[in-house]
């Protein structure tokens, strides 16, 4: 290929590889706004996720950095977090909007508050610009500090093709940001959502997005999770150890983020107890494990503290011997299936006992 023929292929290719974005006109397929909430008028629907059962952690102050200097997420970024912080699982919708030219996000966000009110609803939390913390370079760069469209969607969860109107509305340089946490009623009951508008910087790509505002809505509305998991016997759990040198238990429960022990992960933690008590010579390995979001060093962390409950609990309600017990975690470093799903992220959150 001639050197004028191959510029030719780069320039077609980079035409038909940046040319998707364009300004929105209609919602996307199978998006809907959310019953309790209106949207802003004249904006349209470019990116959707819903899940009926899931969970999101909203920022209530200043994120900052971690102490742990070290804690970098999957793009390497220094990993921050907020002191205070909503942690919430029940039904998940996130909705990304692309706003009508010449909106700012501080008239748009006032707009949501003044439905939340109207509603019923209270505002919890704002926060705008720098004063949110961490940076405002969007959720695809690397090698500097998290920021507020990172925490509340993170680069991974990113599905929407690469210059598409869903991922250019996901990924781009923030120029200016307004974020608030709102409890709302909904259907009877009390949703808790994070809305956050930003301006999308100016950008070699993306281009029909540059300085337009979206508007991100994420809601959570309660609702039980279905409890599908059966308790693993003892007998069960040695049938596996014998066989494989291993089981995965998935009837210890935690809350998101968290490494207290849920009272309804009494059953499993008893048939461990009987399974040790049976077997008196046995020592194991408990290993803790995550699925993917929020990134790999704070998910290590997570996934050993998890480790350590576990056995804590084992020790001190259960009287097993602290020398049989090796506890350890694994982050996300060893997924049984892909964390692109809400199902495989479930069967990812797990703690395996192992036979030393």
């Amino acid at each position: 290929m001639t050197r004028a023929l191959f510029v030719l292929f780069l320039l077609v290719l980079s035409s038909n590889a940046f040319g998707d974005a364009s300004v929105a006109t209609k919602d996307i397929t199978g998006s809907k706004d959310l019953t309790f909430l209106k949207r802003y008028e004249g904006s349209f629907i470019v990116n959707y996720e819903h899940k009926g059962f899931d969970e999101a952690s909203f920022p209530l102050s200043k994120l900052k950095p971690v102490a742990d200097a070290d804690a970098h997420d999957a793009q390497n970024n220094r990993v921050v977090e907020a002191d205070r912080k909503a942690d919430i699982e029940g039904v998940y919708t996130r909705i990304l909007y692309l706003a009508p030219a010449d909106r700012s996000p501080l008239e748009v966000i006032r707009n949501y508050q003044d439905e939340v009110e109207a509603g019923g609803g209270k505002v919890l939390y704002t926060c705008k610009d720098t004063d949110c913390g961490g940076d405002m370079k969007g959720n695809d760069h690397g090698g500097g500090t998290q920021g507020l469209l990172e925490k509340l969607y993170p680069h991974e969860r990113v599905k929407a093709a690469a210059f598409s109107n869903g991922n250019c509305a996901s990924t781009r340089n923030v120029k200016e940001q307004r974020y608030m946490v709102a409890a709302l009623p909904a259907d009877g009951s009390q949703a808790t959502l994070a809305v956050m508008t930003y301006t999308v910087g100016d950008g070699q790509y993306c281009k029909a997005f540059n300085d337009r505002t979206v508007t991100m809505v994420i809601a959570i509305e309660p609702k039980a999770r279905e409890k599908k998991m059966v308790t693993v016997s003892a007998s069960d759990m040695a049938k596996s150890i014998a066989a494989t040198g291993k089981i995965a238990l998935y009837g210890i429960y935690f809350d998101t983020n968290k490494s207290v022990i849920k009272p309804e992960s009494k059953p499993t933690l008893d048939q461990i107890a009987a399974l040790l008590k049976d077997q008196p010579t046995l020592k194991i390995g408990v290993v803790g494990y995550t699925d993917n979001v929020g990134g790999a060093a704070p998910n290590l962390a997570l996934s050993k503290r998890r480790a350590d409950a576990v056995t804590n609990a084992l020790v001190e309600d259960y009287a097993i011997d602290t020398a049989r017990l090796t506890p350890s975690g694994a982050g996300m470093g060893a997924p049984l299936a892909s964390n692109d799903t809400e199902d495989g992220r479930a069967k990812n959150r797990r703690v395996e006992l192992v036979k030393k």
